[in-house]
């Protein structure tokens, strides 16, 4: 195809090679470009295996169990869940910011990755990106269920009406977090597009029924290959690259807010925005890892997502993971040196109270399983690397769990101290968003190219000459 040759002129995206700091290449096996076209858009073009349909169909499973327990919530109220008048906060909101971070390392590999030229991140920014969409969609959900009333969630939008002076609190870090979200979600689906625009053009070259050529000519735009449409299209990659880096930390950011605006001890505290971002994208990481790991081995992209592209995303959660770390000591310090006895107790019961074992789980997963990154075998041994992920990723969900929870089962009055329990509803509303979240992500790995084949092009051994 002309594209395959055209696709060269892509390289530029990759930056300059020796950039990245030694020889060995990015991709195994010596492709060449027609061998990268077949191998990237294979899947997308065969019968999917048996093993597919046994993962669709387990995580539908799981989608379907939490659509039940949705409407069991929305039937009967939030009643359902565990809450309580001191408690009004727990495995929702937990759940939404935990969705949030595991959006976070999308836009950072497509985007700070991209401006910085690491050509390591072009066999992964794709899933990282459609990984990225799923899980803001698995975290916008939640706000929504515990409203009570979703039908009523648009009164959350400044939109015109006829009420008046009656509009929404634009001081609130709640309305913040809708604009926050809705415009990281808006760029981040704009710039995965954009991104998969060249690839569209190959599949429709490839597609042999009429209908899927139609509908992917649609959607690449008339894209022919030539040296100006590649000018263009880098030319608004670059700006939607720019555009996206300042949401990465800007979206936790505010969400960090919710928390760090109010009065409540283990809440007000201003390092939560540089501690809830080092922990979005320690988390995100981790899961692109897990993610990467499989996908790797089932789909047959051993050459494609090397040991290479994975030692370095376990350098990038071994640092964030150490920020983490350093920010529990940094809340345990301010605890004691702010002499409030509120602040002191609040840090002492999560330590030492009856959520202790949830604190150092958190601690255990999120401080201590890193720490063995350090050693390179771990760093390059992908089922070492598959289980220290998934480590991570459930410290990071206690680690919400503990600052929402802890904080306020035990406030300033202890007549009204209680404790918390989940109740199955909530829990499976849990497992129903990892079940979106996956089946979302399966569907996705059918249907288009998992990996950006227009810029693994551009890093092949001989794209360099």
């Amino acid at each position: 195809m002309a594209h395959d040759a055209d696709v060269l002129t892509g390289a530029a995206l990759s930056g300059n090679p020796e950039q990245y700091g030694h020889n060995l290449p990015l991709i195994d096996g010596n492709k060449s470009y027609s061998q990268v076209t077949a191998e990237v858009f294979a899947p997308t073009e065969r019968r999917p295996p048996a093993l597919w349909w046994i993962a669709i169909a387990i995580t539908f499973s799981m989608l379907s169990l939490g659509a039940w327990a949705v409407f069991q919530t929305l039937t009967r109220g939030i009643g359902t869940w565990g809450l309580n008048r001191t408690v009004g906060w727990a495995f929702d909101i937990t759940n939404f910011v935990f969705w949030v971070g595991i959006g976070h390392a999308g836009t950072l590999i497509s985007a700070i990755l991209f401006l910085f030229r690491q050509r390591w991140r072009t066999s992964i920014n794709r899933a990282a990106e459609a990984m990225t969409l799923f899980a803001v969609m698995c975290a916008g959900t939640f706000p929504i269920i515990h409203m009570g009333r979703p039908w009523l969630a648009f009164w959350a939008t400044p939109y015109p009406n006829s009420r008046g002076p009656l509009w929404v609190n634009f001081k609130s870090p709640l309305l913040w977090d809708v604009m926050a979200i809705s415009t990281y979600f808006i760029i981040s689906l704009t710039f995965w597009y954009i991104g998969l625009i060249p690839d569209l053009a190959t599949q429709r070259d490839r597609a042999k029924t009429k209908l899927k050529r139609t509908v992917l000519s649609i959607f690449s735009l008339g894209w022919n290959g030539s040296n100006r449409t590649w000018s263009r299209y880098e030319t608004v990659y670059m700006l939607l690259a720019g555009l996206s880096t300042p949401l990465v930390v800007s979206v936790h950011t505010i969400v960090s807010m919710d928390f760090a605006t109010s009065v409540i001890p283990g809440w007000h505290a201003t390092i939560f925005p540089p501690y809830f971002v080092a922990g979005a994208v320690f988390s995100g990481f981790a899961m692109v890892l897990t993610l990467m790991i499989i996908a790797r081995k089932v789909m047959n992209l051993e050459e494609y997502i090397t040991t290479r592209h994975l030692e370095a995303m376990t350098k990038v959660v071994l640092a964030t993971g150490m920020i983490v770390g350093l920010a529990y000591a940094t809340e345990f310090f301010t605890a004691w040196y702010s002499g409030n006895p509120y602040e002191r107790y609040v840090f002492l019961n999560r330590a030492l109270g009856p959520f202790a074992w949830a604190y150092w789980m958190m601690v255990g997963c999120n401080v201590l399983s890193p720490q063995f990154f350090w050693f390179r075998k771990v760093r390059t041994t992908p089922w070492m690397i598959f289980i220290l992920s998934i480590f991570v990723n459930i410290g990071m969900w206690f680690e919400r769990f503990v600052i929402i929870v802890t904080s306020l089962h035990r406030d300033y009055l202890p007549s009204s101290w209680a404790m918390y329990r989940p109740t199955f509803i909530e829990v499976a509303i849990f497992i129903g968003s990892f079940g979106l979240f996956f089946t979302l992500f399966l569907i996705f790995t059918r249907v288009l190219p998992m990996i950006a084949a227009s810029e693994v092009k551009g890093v092949l051994k001989n794209a360099e000459h």
